[in-house]
């Protein structure tokens, strides 16, 4: 098995799939019902790992943020296995992305594959968008997912 086509990564890419028009909501994480980038996320990791991620805390819907504390990237890299900027990302990636270099990242999204990533966008929705050179540009950091444990993926 390569690096990138593991059962979590196949996991997460079907689900996150499945999630695709579920309304944006800010702070949901529940398929169909609504969520925002977070949400989507914490919703794929519920599904697939059977564990709810832990709990963000109450966060603010502003990208302009720019206090110097990158907490979305921390808990990435605290989660998931940090692949370096240079290195090119693989469908089922945890993508995250800022607006700026001088800002907080503040968005998130699962790379797809061919070109798209699939993201909560406000107004939008669960979206399967393409990744093009305004979204790549703004790529803070993208991760792998964990193995899954080994009974846990004994009875997929």
């Amino acid at each position: 098995m390569t690096e990138g086509d593991n059962l979590a990564t196949r996991r997460v890419l079907h689900e996150a799939f499945r999630w695709i028009g579920t309304p944006y909501r800010h702070q949901g994480s529940i398929r169909q019902v609504g969520c925002d980038c977070l949400g989507l996320v914490r919703g794929i990791w519920r599904s697939v790992y059977g564990v709810d991620a832990p709990k963000p805390g109450p966060y603010s819907a502003d990208w302009a943020e720019q206090d110097g504390q990158d907490q979305l990237l921390s808990a990435a890299r605290r989660h998931c296995s940090e692949k370096p900027l240079g290195s090119t990302p693989s469908p089922g990636d945890l993508l995250v992305f800022r607006w700026r270099v001088t800002m907080r990242s503040k968005h998130l999204g699962i790379l797809a594959g061919n070109g798209r990533f699939i993201h909560a966008y406000q107004g939008h929705g669960v979206v399967c968008s393409a990744l093009v050179p305004q979204w790549e540009r703004r790529i803070s950091g993208f991760f792998a997912f964990p193995e899954l444990p080994k009974q846990t993926a004994s009875k997929g």
